[in-house]
């Protein structure tokens, strides 16, 4: 039996244009949509799937509050991958639509938020509302008696239901793009690759000055490079807050390594969300920095030096 996928559905989404980057070799009946992100996770958690693919930021509006939320409260879960999609909306209706005749607009929350400027100019006195998915609104509108005239979605999404494009390229920025993560359970991690990843959630120990920075001092006196720093409520109570951090590196390297060692002494709690390439698109949408960086080798050297020094030995 092949393995399955679970991804935010339904069929059309960027979340499916993501799963086929990160799964090429998974067959159409391997990858199962589901209507939300948290249904995503409970079928990667339950076994029902042998992972998911669910967005976790994208470069307008920043972090989903949905997968981050999970990835904080919920049952642990590893990133195993990531890929970034370029994120183009259209505007599309039924055959036979007009856009003067466009009257209600359906889209997410996300896609609406990208296309405000559009909409303002083209369609003023059109109401908006907000569905699951862009691929859901187009699902939608497609539908007899719907009660939306048209959909911003993404052009397969669209012609997937059968609809007619309106306009094109209806996003304000034409560079957005979305970050996705492929969810697998706790098990071995992928091997490096040194274009790596490893992202984590800290949970400071107490609220005091330069909390913060002692948790990014371990990162930067060993020369790693954090790529994304958040910061979100705990669930606790009003003003706690925990900080979910990507880091280019492996857990395998030593600088890596020894970062995270040094943040869970400093710390309360660590959650390990884990250590992937990065792969994908992401590199062409979203090009890494190379700050100068210390090797597995400098280190090695450095606790040869250590050894040397606690057994009497002065070089």
């Amino acid at each position: 039996m092949p393995n399955r996928y679970a991804y935010l559905g339904p069929e059309g989404t960027f979340t499916e244009a993501a799963m086929r980057d990160l799964r090429p070799d998974a067959p159409d009946e391997a990858r199962i949509p589901c209507d939300s992100v948290a249904s995503v996770f409970d079928a990667v958690r339950s076994g029902a799937v042998d992972g998911g693919v669910v967005p976790l930021e994208n470069s307008v509006e920043g972090g989903v509050t949905a997968t981050i939320a999970e990835l904080i409260n919920g049952e642990p879960l590893l990133i195993t991958g990531q890929t970034a999609v370029p994120v183009e909306f259209a505007l599309f209706a039924r055959p036979g639509t007009a856009l003067e005749d466009v009257k209600r607009v359906a889209t997410h929350p996300h896609a609406l938020a990208q296309c405000r400027g559009w909409l303002a100019q083209h369609l003023p006195d059109a109401d908006t509302h907000t569905v699951s998915s862009t691929a859901a609104a187009a699902r939608t509108v497609a539908e007899p008696g719907a009660p939306f005239d048209a959909a911003i979605c993404a052009v397969f999404a669209g012609e997937r239901y059968g609809l007619r494009a309106l306009a094109g390229n209806v996003g304000d920025r034409s560079d957005a793009a979305t970050r996705f993560i492929h969810l697998s359970r706790p098990g071995p991690l992928p091997e490096p690759t040194g274009t790596d990843l490893t992202s984590l959630v800290a949970f400071i120990a107490d609220d005091h000055p330069g909390a913060l920075i002692e948790v990014l001092n371990q990162f930067a006196v060993r020369g790693v490079n954090l790529t994304r720093l958040e910061s979100r409520p705990t669930g606790d109570r009003l003003g706690n807050y925990c900080f979910c951090i990507d880091a280019e590196g492996h857990v395998a390297e030593a600088r890596v390594g020894e970062a995270l060692m040094g943040i869970r002494r400093v710390c309360r709690d660590v959650r390990f969300l884990g250590s992937y390439p990065r792969s994908g698109r992401t590199d062409d949408l979203d090009p890494p920095l190379r700050p100068r960086s210390t090797t597995d080798a400098d280190f090695a050297e450095a606790e040869r030096w250590l050894a040397r020094i606690r057994s009497g030995q002065v070089d």
